[in-house]
C-alpha cells in the first residue's frame, strides 16, 4: 500500500531545485540577488495565477453536493487553523508578532504541490478523488491567509476607528485584492476566459514559481544565517506534529459528513500541508518583516518533504482503514 516513489521523484522538480539553488548560493555568500520590486512583481503574479485558476476551477466544478460540503470543510478549516497555531506557538515559542501570524498563515493555508502530488497517489491507488476537489484547494488558500492578517493587524490596537482601518488593510491590501479580485474574475470567466489566458497562467507559471523559490532560498539562508530565523527544537517537532493531528482530525470529519474515500483522503492532505507559495507571496507584501527563515523552511525543508516521502502515503493509508470500519 505504501509506495514513497511519486514523492521522493517530486523533490527533484525544478521548482524545489531552485529553492535549494538559492539556498546553496546564500550559505556560499554568493552576491547573488533579486531585486526588491522583480520580487514583488513575481509574488503579485503568482498570486494572479493562483486565484484566476482557482476561480475558473470553481466555474467548472459547478455546485456538486460533495463539492459544497469538502468546500465548506476546507474553508472551515483554512479559517480556524491560524487562531489554533498563533495559540499554541505563542505559549510555547518567542516568536515575534509577525512571524506568528506568518506561520499560523502557512499551516491554514495549502500547498498546491502536495496537492497535485496526492491526487496522483490516490489514483494511482484506486482512491481517485472528485476533479472538483481542484476548486476546494483555491478555497482554501486565502481564508487562513485572511484570518492571519487580521491577527496581525487587530488585536493590539483597541483605539476609536481602528477596526474599520483594519478590515480595510485585510481586505483591501494588495495581497488580498489580488488573490480574492483575480479568483472573482476566474469564477465569471470560467473556462472561456481559461483558454484566453492559458500560456499566462499554465506554463509561464512553472517558470515564474522557480524564479520566485530561488529568491526564497536566498532569504531564508540568509535569515538563518543571520540568527534572525532559528528553528528550534519545537518548532522543528511543530512543523511535524502539528500536520499529522490535523490530518487526522479532517479524516474524522470527512467520514462523518460522509464524503467518499478519495475525497476525504485528500482533504486531509490538503489539511496536512503548508504553503510555500500564496502565504509567503502575500506576506512579503504585508509583514515583510516577519522572519522567512522560520515560516518558510519549516513548511518547505521540513514539512513539504515530509509529506512527499510519507505523509501522503500515511494519509491513504488511514483513509482507507477508516472508510473500511
Amino acid at each position: 500500500m505504501l509506495d514513497f516513489a511519486p514523492g521522493l521523484a517530486l523533490l527533484t522538480s525544478p521548482a524545489i531545485l531552485f529553492f535549494f539553488l538559492g539556498a546553496v548560493a546564500a550559505f556560499a555568500r554568493s552576491d547573488l540577488v533579486v531585486p526588491e520590486p522583480v520580487a514583488k512583481a513575481t509574488s503579485l503574479y503568482l498570486m494572479l495565477c493562483i486565484g484566476f485558476k482557482g476561480g475558473a476551477e470553481a466555474r467548472t466544478a459547478g455546485l456538486h453536493v460533495d463539492f459544497i460540503v469538502a468546500a465548506i470543510i476546507g474553508v472551515a478549516l483554512s479559517a480556524a487553523m491560524p487562531l489554533l497555531v498563533y495559540a499554541i506557538l505563542k505559549r510555547v515559542t518567542r516568536l515575534d508578532r509577525a512571524t506568528l501570524c506568518a506561520q499560523a498563515a502557512t499551516y491554514g493555508s495549502v500547498s498546491v504541490v502536495t496537492f497535485a502530488a496526492g491526487r496522483d497517489y490516490l489514483t494511482v491507488l484506486g482512491m481517485a478523488p472528485g476533479g472538483y476537489m481542484a476548486a476546494v484547494l483555491a478555497l482554501m488558500e486565502t481564508p487562513a491567509i485572511l484570518t492571519a492578517l487580521l491577527l496581525l493587524n487587530g488585536a493590539a490596537d483597541k483605539s476609536p476607528g481602528r477596526g474599520r482601518a483594519i478590515l480595510s488593510e485585510v481586505f483591501f491590501g494588495a495581497a488580498t485584492v489580488m488573490l480574492l479580485g483575480s479568483f472573482i474574475i476566474g469564477l465569471a470567466s470560467g473556462p472561456v476566459g481559461m483558454a484566453k489566458l492559458d500560456l499566462f497562467v499554465g506554463p509561464l507559471f512553472q517558470g515564474a514559481l522557480c524564479f520566485f523559490l530561488l529568491d526564497i532560498g536566498l532569504v531564508a539562508a540568509r535569515r538563518l544565517m543571520a540568527g534572525g530565523g532559528k528553528l528550534t527544537p519545537t518548532l522543528l517537532g511543530f512543523a511535524l506534529v502539528f500536520p499529522v493531528a490535523l490530518a487526522l482530525l479532517t479524516l474524522a470529519i470527512a467520514r462523518v459528513a460522509g464524503l467518499s474515500v478519495g475525497d476525504g483522503a485528500l482533504l486531509a492532505i490538503l489539511a496536512a500541508s503548508a504553503s510555500y507559495i500564496a502565504v509567503p507571496a502575500a506576506m512579503r507584501l504585508a509583514a515583510p518583516q516577519a522572519d522567512t527563515g522560520i515560516y518558510i523552511t519549516s513548511s518547505l525543508a521540513v514539512t513539504f518533504p515530509f509529506n512527499l516521502t510519507a505523509g501522503i502515503a500515511l494519509c491513504a493509508t488511514a483513509a482507507a482503514w477508516l472508510w473500511r470500519q
